[in-house]
């Protein structure tokens, strides 16, 4: 498969996911892009949130580009060859992940919750 097709069904996969979301966390989501990229920035990261936190936003928070999870996908499909879970399972996981972030949660409190 090309990479061309893989990142399709990697796409086709985070969408599935976000799709899957809980509607009171999904309705809450907003200008929020999901994108993927094949090669992440730093080895081993799976996921990134760039932009700002609701709970960061202020009454001056309006004509703002959209903020941007990426999700890497190779990454990602190390990630679940070594865990021993399914491409979808991980993505899912990282889509959670990177969420909690444009929710306004740190790393600190999702690793105390178990989900860093």
């Amino acid at each position: 498969m090309g990479t061309k097709q893989r990142l399709e069904k990697f796409y086709n996969l985070a969408d599935k996911a976000f799709e899957c979301l809980p509607e009171e966390l999904s309705s809450r989501i907003d200008n929020l892009e999901i994108s993927v990229d094949d090669e992440s920035r730093e080895t081993g990261l799976l996921g990134l949130y760039e932009g700002v936190p609701l709970t960061d936003r202020g009454m001056d928070y309006f004509g703002m580009l959209p903020d941007r999870i990426t999700l890497f996908a190779r990454a990602i499909e190390t990630a679940a060859e070594e865990d021993g879970l399914t491409i979808y399972e991980v993505i899912r996981t990282t889509l959670l992940h990177e969420i909690a972030h444009h929710f306004g949660i740190d790393d600190d409190r999702l690793d105390e919750l178990g989900w860093a």
